[in-house]
C-alpha cells in the first residue's frame, strides 16, 4: 500500500502543493549553486542548504502567509472586500455631434519664416 493511499483525502492537495514547492525549491537551488560554484567541492552540502532555504521560504509564503492573508481579509474586512469589484456601469453616449478636427501641419515652423 502506498503512502498516498494511506493518507486521508483531505491531505492529498497539501501533499501535492508541498511536492510542487519542493521540486521548485530543488530546481532553484540546483541552478543557483551550479551557476555560482559549478560542481566543485562541497557541491552537495551547498545544494542541500540552498534547497532548505528555498523550500522554507516558498513553503512559509505559499502555505502560511498567502492563506492567512486570504482568511484575514475575508474575516476582518468582510466578504465584500474580498470579492471582485462590480463592473463599472457604461454611460450612454451623448447625442452631440463629433467635433471637427484640424489637419496636422505639413510644414515645419522653420519653413514658415
Amino acid at each position: 500500500m502506498s503512502l498516498l493511499n494511506a493518507l486521508p483525502a483531505s491531505y492529498r492537495p497539501l501533499l501535492r502543493h508541498t511536492a510542487i514547492l519542493a521540486g521548485t525549491g530543488f530546481l532553484l537551488a540546483l541552478v543557483l549553486i551550479a551557476y555560482l560554484f559549478g560542481v566543485q567541492d562541497h557541491f552537495f552540502s551547498r545544494l542541500f542548504w540552498a534547497f532548505f532555504v528555498f523550500f522554507w521560504l516558498l513553503a512559509v509564503t505559499f502555505l502560511g502567509v498567502v492563506p492567512f492573508v486570504t482568511w484575514a481579509s475575508g474575516s476582518w474586512f468582510g466578504k465584500g472586500w474580498v470579492e471582485a469589484p462590480a463592473k463599472p456601469l457604461r454611460r450612454p453616449r451623448t447625442a452631440a455631434p463629433p467635433t471637427a478636427r484640424k489637419n496636422t501641419r505639413t510644414t515645419s515652423r522653420l519653413e514658415q519664416k
